[in-house]
């Protein structure tokens, strides 16, 4: 009995401060006394927790059987009855019987038992490691959507800022009154347009399975789960840009006429060699010798109207490429017919190379639209400007559909064609170098491709094994390669293209 006190002694000792004041020590005398009565309440408290269902716990205290002679007591079975020495053993002596209770005595039996070991099958901690990386990816794809959606929030802002600047100060330029948001009225209404078409025309051409092919051309492993996105989103947008650009500059305008029919023959081409990139016998869409040919045939056709044709322009002669002084103006002659071919190339040729980023294309080619509508304002300000801010609003608003992670893509389709709309601007007014510039995005595409082959044939032919200049061209496969996300390396493209874009229209103004 003795021992058992002391054991109370140490349980007593071993309880928190908070615990401990709930009890008082117990002396000899009253220990045998508690403990009587302990016995008692044990039998009642057993029998109510096996009733209701409560899980009896054991502790680290130890108890063991009594003496007669101890403190001259009788023997455990004179005071209940085996199953309540039993219980004693081995189960937890409550002092209350409800969830109130204020604390509780533990006791154990002196046996060991065998405890059911835990163990954890290789199958489960695939499947915990497997559901832990799936949440990880989950909420990286999250952050990534949310910076798409700040690319798109920040580049409208920047246009919609730049875009009613310009029309509140255009009059100082033109010198000629002009309509109230001559330039941001087009703008708004083709985003408006083109947006409302895209919800209606994404799930048709996904109920079409007019799917991406990733054949045509070689990309990144990751790309391979975009074959599902539907393509040939240019079929809603780029005819939006132009049908508000000819209703709001006026169906006389043979200018804007002239760059609504480039930029529909180069859509005309892209839709083509999408539709024949969704034949099973012809993945790679049309050959690249005849796509070749037809955008040669349409910049020659183009400049052919050109020299024909009379257009509204400030100097008396054509064929004149303004540049800023002391250059001035420079009459190409029949060059001029050579580089209005070249800029319709390379120009579908370098959109058709970027656009292998969700939103890369779009938003560099809104830029690029602005930069050049501010750039023809001086020579023309009521038809081509339109026609440029018509067709970057129309960008914006495919934008919306085409943001991280892209639910339908432009396609060759719409590549091709804003392509063909840039050069056919620059075509009507000489603004060849604005265009360059403001294309910049588009010429570091293109010169990334030219320069990856060349280096890979020219190492071949001297070393006998072709080296490459690039992890993989164009040059955003590269930059992905190196580690950077997608959405960072557009963001990174939409702040060049905003300062290529100022300083497109900065020259655009003082070369005319």
């Amino acid at each position: 009995m003795r021992s058992l006190y002391r054991q109370h002694h140490l349980f007593y000792r071993s309880r928190p401060f908070s615990l401990r004041k709930r009890f008082s020590l117990l002396t000899p005398n009253s220990f045998h006394r508690s403990t009587k009565i302990a016995v008692i309440c044990l039998q009642l408290n057993v029998s109510n927790a096996r009733k209701r269902g409560w899980r009896l716990q054991s502790r680290i205290v130890q108890i063991r059987a009594f003496d007669e002679d101890s403190f001259g007591v009788s023997s455990l079975d004179d005071w209940a009855d085996n199953e309540t020495s039993a219980a004693i053993a081995g189960y937890l002596i409550s002092s209350s019987d409800g969830e109130d209770s204020d604390g509780d005595y533990v006791l154990n039996p002196v046996a060991d038992i065998d405890l059911p070991s835990a163990s954890v099958s290789n199958n489960d901690s695939l499947t915990v490691t497997a559901h832990r990386l799936a949440i990880i990816a989950k909420e990286r794809r999250k952050h990534m959507m949310r910076q798409g959606i700040f690319n798109n929030l920040g580049l409208i802002g920047f246009l919609m800022f730049l875009l009613f600047f310009v029309d509140w100060c255009a009059w100082k330029i033109v010198r000629l009154p002009l309509a109230p948001f001559h330039l941001s009225r087009p703008f708004f209404i083709a985003i408006a347009l083109s947006s409302i078409a895209g919800y209606i025309s994404v799930p048709f051409l996904n109920a079409l399975k007019v799917h991406q092919t990733t054949s045509k051309r070689v990309q990144p492993v990751r790309h391979s789960k975009k074959r599902a996105t539907p393509t040939m989103g240019g079929l809603f947008f780029i005819p939006i840009g132009v049908g508000v650009a000819k209703f709001i500059a006026g169906f006389s305008s043979v200018e804007v006429s002239g760059a609504a029919v480039a930029t529909l023959a180069f859509a005309a081409i892209g839709l083509f060699d999408d539709i024949l990139s969704q034949v099973k016998n012809h993945k790679k869409g049309l050959p690249a010798w005849i796509k070749l040919f037809l955008e040669i045939a349409v910049g020659t056709l183009f400049a052919l109207w050109l020299e024909s044709t009379s257009i509204s322009s400030p100097y008396s002669m054509k064929m004149i490429v303004p540049l800023p002084g002391p250059l001035g103006l420079v009459c190409l002659g029949r060059f001029y017919l050579l580089l209005t071919s070249f800029c319709f190339v390379s120009m579908g040729n370098g959109i058709d190379l970027t656009d292998g980023l969700d939103g890369l294309a779009g938003g560099t080619a809104a830029l690029a639209f602005i930069g050049m509508s501010i750039a023809v304002l001086p020579i023309c300000s009521a038809e081509l400007a339109i026609f440029g801010s018509s067709m970057a609003g129309a960008c914006v608003g495919f934008l919306l559909h085409n943001r991280y992670k892209a639910s339908i893509f432009m396609g060759d389709t719409g590549s091709l064609a804003l392509g063909g709309a840039l050069a056919s601007m620059a075509a009507c007014t000489g603004m060849f170098f604005p265009l360059f510039i403001s294309s910049g995005i588009f010429v570091l595409e293109a010169s990334s491709v030219i320069m990856q082959v060349a280096y890979f044939k020219a190492t071949k032919s001297l070393r006998g094994v072709g080296h490459r200049l690039f992890r993989m061209a164009p040059f955003h496969h590269h930059l992905e390669l190196c580690g950077f996300k997608e959405p960072i390396i557009v963001a990174g493209a939409y702040v060049a293209s905003c300062l290529l874009a100022l300083v497109a229209g900065y020259v655009g103004l003082k070369s005319a």
